[in-house]
């Protein structure tokens, strides 16, 4: 419920600040589509991979479920590095978040994005770690890949939503 709250807020702060540029650059002179749609495509691909880590737990597949969870982890990876790289990108160019509060807007909330990606990344490690040795898969590791499951979800649809509303609509 608070991942809901700090998104909310920083999707409304991004609303207040999107037209801010301050002689810096818009949307519409950063960003470029084909390497955010290789972005989206990493993370929703990353979503069904862990769905179908989900069916494998349900049918106590363990070896089947380490392997999604591992092909999960690294499309998450690499959703994370080509964020990190536009980042380093944008303050290489001038356009840090310090430049204008949009920037200042565009960092927070994708950043915050890219780093409940990260944390999601280090549950998966985690989990994959717990997973390893075992040859049943218990109701309360279960129950550990059912909270993943929300949390790596929500964080698709946070995604749809930036790619949305901050990108394409900043495009426009």
């Amino acid at each position: 419920m608070t991942d809901c709250i700090i998104f909310g807020s920083l999707f409304a702060t991004f609303a207040v600040l999107r037209n801010q540029f301050n002689g810096g650059p818009s949307g519409h002179q950063l960003f470029e589509i084909s390497g955010l749609g290789i972005e989206t495509a990493l993370l929703l691909i990353s979503s069904i991979t862990y769905g179908f880590g989900m069916i494998a737990a349900h049918k106590n597949e363990i070896s089947k479920v380490i392997g999604w969870l591992a092909l999960t982890f690294l499309l998450g990876l690499g959703f994370v590095g080509l964020e990190v790289n536009e980042f380093a990108h944008m303050i290489h160019e001038g356009a840090g978040p310090d430049r204008s509060a949009f920037l200042s807007a565009f960092f927070t909330l994708v950043g915050t994005h890219g780093l409940h990606v990260t944390c999601g990344l280090i549950w998966i490690v985690t989990l994959i770690v717990q997973l390893m040795g075992t040859t049943t898969i218990p109701e309360r590791m279960m129950n550990k890949l059912t909270c993943l499951s929300l949390f790596w979800h929500f964080l698709d649809i946070v995604w749809i939503c930036v790619f949305t509303y901050v990108y394409l609509a900043s495009m426009i």
